[in-house]
């Protein structure tokens, strides 16, 4: 695929890494090697990276270590992912297994917090509700005291309205994936950018939106919250940069969203 010319500094916020064991599944998982690759021929410098999901009641401690040594040395942040045993739905069935959850040995505690927070290899956490589940309240107070950036999958499972009513009244700063939607809910990514009005700590990232005139509404009315994930390896870095390079906004909120707005968030995304 040909290189990029765009003349930006662009940073990336959502990137999926191979954590193993086995190799990378085309599309859902790719290596430190190739990613980087894919980074350069899309004039990306700098990328946030996180392992994805895992099955069974395995937890996240390897798959996050596995991530933090693939990013020695590489343009890469790592976020560590993290898990709980509450489920994210608001239904009676949801509440009464909340009022029955108990956080197993593997599920993520305030020390595992904590520990990865003063772990200079990490600069965020990432959380998927439906895949995952949702943190205890004592983790999520830890969350509080560290104040690292907290990347959230949304869609469908885990709605903009239930990110209201769990995350949003916490103190460390949110970056919703897939502009609250995925997969493609065009509703649910319009509340989304309803609720940057509203919480000043909210981002939106815009990892596989496909809607161009959501995109450049949400720029135009909150050029300082959006910021540019391409969602790799589902999406390639080239496609997800001409999609914001093709936006009818101005130059000065293109470079908030490739690149100003994720250093405010994620600071260690300054450093070449």
């Amino acid at each position: 695929m040909l290189e990029l010319e765009h003349g930006f500094r662009i940073v990336d916020l959502h990137a999926r890494l191979h954590a193993g064991p086995g190799r990378p599944v085309r599309g859902r998982t790719i290596d430190g090697e190739d990613l980087e690759r894919e980074m350069h021929q899309a004039g990306v410098v700098r990328s946030v990276v996180f392992p994805g999901p895992r099955k069974g009641e395995q937890g996240y401690l390897r798959a996050n270590n596995a991530v933090a040594r693939q990013a020695v040395q590489r343009p890469f942040i790592a976020f560590a992912r993290i898990d709980g045993p509450r489920d994210p739905g608001d239904g009676a069935a949801s509440r009464l297994k909340n009022l029955r959850s108990n956080r197993s040995d593997w599920q993520t505690s305030p020390e595992d917090v904590e520990q990865y927070a003063y772990d200079d290899r990490f600069h965020g956490f990432k959380l998927d509700p439906t895949r995952d589940g949702l943190p205890e309240p004592d983790v999520l107070d830890v969350l509080d005291d560290v104040g690292l950036p907290v990347l959230v999958h949304g869609g469908e499972g885990f709605p903009p309205s239930t990110l209201e009513d769990t995350l949003l009244d916490r103190e460390f700063p949110v970056v919703l994936a897939h502009f609250g939607g995925h997969p493609l809910d065009r509703e649910l990514m319009h509340e989304a950018v309803s609720l940057l009005d509203s919480y000043e700590d909210l981002y939106l990232d815009t990892a596989a939106v496909r809607y161009r005139e959501l995109l450049e509404h949400a720029i135009v009315e909150h050029p300082d919250r959006v910021v540019f994930g391409s969602g790799a390896p589902a999406t390639h870095p080239n496609v997800a940069v001409m999609e914001i390079l093709t936006l009818d906004v101005t130059e000065d909120a293109m470079r908030k969203v490739f690149g100003k707005n994720a250093v405010r968030v994620v600071p260690g995304l300054d450093r070449e």
